[in-house]
């Protein structure tokens, strides 16, 4: 910040003992511009903001059980037994920050790095001094003398503006260095819980009440009873009503339900509920459940029986548990009811899913799937900048592969969104070699496709990606397409039978091998990140190989679509849609293609479902896309709503899955689908320095979202009238952004705040490039 003296000097106003109106009047003048000059010179170069250790937030906070407690980092390591709290494990940490949206970009940063909190604050330090580095970057690598494991480290960093202004010092971030970990390799919190009193609490015959927390969750009951006398009192959890006020007692072999017998003594006592031990579930190898939090149940409502005495809303808790959440890092409404419902949903969904730490399947075998990770990730991304959770999964994954032949497939594709949303690759760097044999090139013929029928999946090739258990009852990689993959139901859509539209499989099948292109295309660009030159170009060169291969074997000539494998004539939604969704349908047969997926409906399960809708928007077909997302039909997210479940299902519903549960996150495709397509908001280099937002809104009237990054929140506010639509957006500090705004050809005058623009559209859209930091309105007229 510039002095009094700097701005004395600017304004050449000297200092005087005269007292003469005219210096008094003077010298006030010249006092406000220097408080103008100085207010103005803070607001362009504010202090950062955001500062991360290994993309961990707030590494100081403290928990006891899963809630926050207000004590000093230093104090809480010292009874690890006692206190969780953020935990560090990388002795050379990545250090990144975001800047003020009233940034353009920087010149220069410092780094200043100590032992105590109290070395810091007087701008001294005992581990690190980076001195002025002069790069535009916002994130750098420690470089300080070593860091000791299991201490406290304080940090902040300053940052100079182009003109090579310095701006202050951020706040002080605090971490904890915590010793290796054997199976934790990155950054992590520990899990949280928040208490909730029930939204209603309704009492019925005498004894008897009901109540209800608003939302599933996986959670805790914990009573504190005044009772009149010593006696046994019943109590029913579940997620269903069968009636008003009734919990659904048999509500489906997944969907919980319980009732317990609670011993409720005289007086006023407190009293947690032990959930049961599922022993089912614990003999497939599940993600447990931390000491520091216990088990977890699913449940939404409570009735009371039998009880001598009074509830308040204080009488009957829940603590839920969860992975750290930013309730209001995003946001989202438009002018579509049922899409609102639909994102409050997904959003809900990934935090509520989140209480294992991990992406898991949900409740029913709290496993980690790759293809549930996929969405969830994404999801995850788009309603909470957060990113050790993903990373966390993507590690345990790698080496507790799950049977589908895509499942294996995707871990690639998590990478690559790793990198592409943090723009940190490190996680590429150390997985390297494991990326490369998921890709599962090894199971490639002479054709240059892969196959899991053609006798290549041999011990060793399962042991290189780490598939050494029988899974399920199956060894080795089987190809899915979609889950589940048959089964009969009544209903309106009985011509799709299970989730699959009828796909026929074969020793060749399109769906993998287009994930299988996918990824050859994505390892490239790992090799050149890495500086892999001659994996580059061989990934490069199969790639080519692939596509050509994939064109000769699985096109039909006569229609331009796609069949399911290499011996079948049959084209099913999933052959064609996985191929436009990555990159394989050549332009002549894109709009055949398109009709023939519009023509199929929702033949896909929730999760194929993702990428139904990624590949409808990208190819022009996002009025199509919109009417899906909002559909009330059986097959939709609103019926998942309609059905009583507060977080996405399993399936459509019980009829395609009777044994479905109702807190996979896998159902959340449009969290990150809204985000990312609908209202266009995506990375176009890693670490979102630069993206892009391209909406295409369709029938909506309006539409306003916020979205975080790692740079910060970017905001975008659509509104349509007859003679004119508006576009305003809010660009974080520090990138630059593509912005699309739609044309209407009745509408052929652009202006940009508020300036006319002469420039044409193009493919449907004016084109702005390197919109700079800050708020902009689009308007066209």
């Amino acid at each position: 910040m510039p002095s009094c003296r700097r701005g004395e000097k600017i304004f050449g106003v000297a200092k005087s003992n005269k007292s003469s109106g005219f210096y008094r009047q003077l010298s006030s003048a010249a006092a406000l511009m220097v408080m103008m000059a100085v207010h103005l010179y803070g607001q362009q170069n504010p202090a950062p903001l955001h500062l991360r250790t290994d993309l961990l937030l707030h590494t100081d906070q403290v928990r006891k059980n899963g809630l926050p407690v207000n004590i000093p980092l230093e104090s809480a390591i010292a009874q690890p037994e006692v206190y969780q709290f953020a935990r560090v494990f990388n002795p050379q940490p990545q250090f990144s920050w975001a800047l003020d949206a009233a940034m353009n970009g920087t010149s220069a940063y410092r780094i200043l790095l100590a032992s105590s909190p109290q070395l810091l604050q007087q701008n001294q330090v005992d581990y690190w001094d980076s001195q002025k580095v002069k790069s535009d970057q916002k994130h750098t690598m420690y470089r300080g003398k070593p860091l000791l494991p299991g201490k406290v480290y304080y940090w902040k960093v300053q940052v100079w503006n182009r003109k090579n202004q310095p701006g202050d010092f951020s706040s002080m971030a605090s971490f904890y260095l915590s010793p290796p970990d054997p199976v934790e390799q990155f950054a992590h919190h520990p899990l949280a819980a928040e208490i909730q009193k029930p939204t209603a609490l309704v009492k019925g015959v005498t004894g008897s009440y009901f109540l209800d927390f608003g939302k599933d969750a996986l959670a805790q009951l914990q009573l504190h009873l005044t009772s009149e006398k010593t006696d046994s009192i019943w109590i029913e959890v579940g997620e269903l009503l069968e009636a008003p006020q009734v919990i659904h007692k048999n509500p489906g072999r997944n969907i919980r339900y319980m009732k317990i017998a609670l011993l409720v003594r005289k007086g006023t006592y407190d009293y947690t509920i032990k959930w049961p031990t599922n022993e089912k579930r614990n003999s497939r190898n599940p993600i447990l459940m931390p000491e520091y939090i216990g088990e977890v149940y699913p449940f939404r409502y409570v009735s009371i029986e039998n009880f001598a005495g009074t509830l308040t809303p204080e009488s009957v808790q829940r603590k839920i548990v969860f992975y750290p959440f930013a309730e209001n890092a995003s946001s989202f409404t438009s002018s579509d009811t049922i899409l609102n419902q639909v994102w409050d949903l997904c959003k809900y969904s990934i935090k509520a899913t989140s209480f294992t730490g991990y992406y898991v399947d949900g409740d029913r075998e709290r496993i980690p799937y790759e293809a549930d990770a996929l969405i969830n990730q994404l999801s995850h991304y788009a309603v909470d900048a957060e990113y050790s959770m993903a990373r966390s999964s993507m590690v345990y994954m790698l080496y507790h592969p799950t049977w589908p032949t895509e499942w294996s497939l995707q871990n690639v594709l998590l990478a690559w969104n790793d990198y592409l949303y943090t723009g940190d690759d490190a996680f590429i760097k150390k997985y390297y070699a494991d990326l490369q044999r998921k890709t599962l090139q090894a199971l490639a013929g002479p054709n240059h496709l892969i196959s899991t029928r053609t006798n290549l999946q041999t011990d060793e090739f399962l042991t290189s990606i780490h598939m050494t258990k029988i899974f399920d009852g199956r060894r080795g990689l089987h190809d899915n397409v979609d889950w589940p993959q048959n089964g009969n139901y009544i209903g309106p859509e009985k011509e799709h039978p299970g989730e699959t539209d009828g796909f026929v499989y074969n020793a060749y099948n399109a769906v993998v091998n287009a994930y299988y292109y996918r990824n050859l295309v994505l390892m490239e660009k790992m090799a050149t990140l890495l500086q892999k030159t001659e994996d580059a170009n061989n990934y490069r060169i199969k790639a080519q190989q692939v596509y050509t291969a994939f064109q000769n074997v699985f096109r039909d000539p006569s229609t331009g679509l796609i069949k399911d494998g290499d011996s079948t004539s049959h084209s099913s939604l999933h052959a064609n849609m996985f191929a436009l969704a990555f990159g394989l349908v050549p332009a002549q047969d894109q709009e055949k293609v398109l009709r023939f997926m519009q023509s199929r409906g929702m033949a896909c399960s929730v999760y194929g479902a993702q990428f139904l809708l990624e590949a409808l928007y990208d190819y022009g077909f996002g009025d199509y896309a919109l009417e899906l997302m909002t559909a009330t039909t059986q097959r939709s997210w609103y019926n998942m709503i309609r059905s009583g479940s507060t977080i996405t299902m399993e399936a459509w519903d019980k009829v395609y899955k009777p044994n479905l549960d109702l807190n996979h996150a896998w159902g959340a495709a449009p969290g990150n689908i809204m985000v990312r397509k609908l209202m266009g908001i995506e990375p176009l280099s890693p670490g979102f320095d630069t993206f892009q937002i391209k909406p295409q809104v369709g029938k909506l009237t309006n539409a306003r979202l916020t979205t975080p990054t790692i740079n910060g929140e970017v905001s975008v506010a659509c509104k349509k009238k007859q003679d004119q639509n508006s576009m305003e957006v809010i660009i974080p500090g520090g990138t630059i952004a593509t912005v699309y705004v739609p044309h209407h050809p009745q509408q052929p005058q652009l202006r940009i705040n508020g300036k006319k623009v002469s420039k044409a559209p193009q493919n449907g859209f004016f084109v702005i490039k390197n919109v700079r930091p800050g708020r902009h309105v689009f308007t066209t007229e």
